[in-house]
């Protein structure tokens, strides 16, 4: 039992880590967190699952409740990241129209002083 649910753990870890790599892009905030919170839930779980003599069930309640709480946590961030770039973005396309702006004044000011 405990050599199949090993077995099994280890596969999807495997699979886990095979998919991540194969995306080609680095992972995104989100994807880190849910990886990472899966990783020390696992760990975390395993330590405590040992202690009582349940260390495989301890690494997959763990890996999933780390894994939950590393998607929020990513997924918070990732969201907030977004917002900036989007603030940033409108900040930029402002700063443009004042430039844009103020070069009108500037040539109307000159066509002005020609008059």
């Amino acid at each position: 039992m405990r050599k199949s649910m090993a077995a099994l753990m280890s596969l999807a870890l495997a699979g886990t880590l095979v998919l991540a790599g194969c995306t080609g892009q680095p992972l995104s905030t989100r994807e880190e967190g849910t990886l990472g919170g899966t990783a020390l839930g696992a760990g975390g779980g395993a330590i405590v699952g040992a202690a009582v003599g349940h260390p495989l069930a301890g690494a997959a309640i763990g890996g999933l409740l780390g894994g939950g709480t590393g998607y929020v946590v990513g997924n918070s961030m990732q969201n907030t990241q977004d917002a900036n770039a989007q603030t940033q973005q409108q900040v930029e396309q402002q700063q443009q129209e004042i430039e844009n702006q103020r070069q009108e004044i500037q040539q109307m000011k000159s066509q002005s002083e020609t008059e």
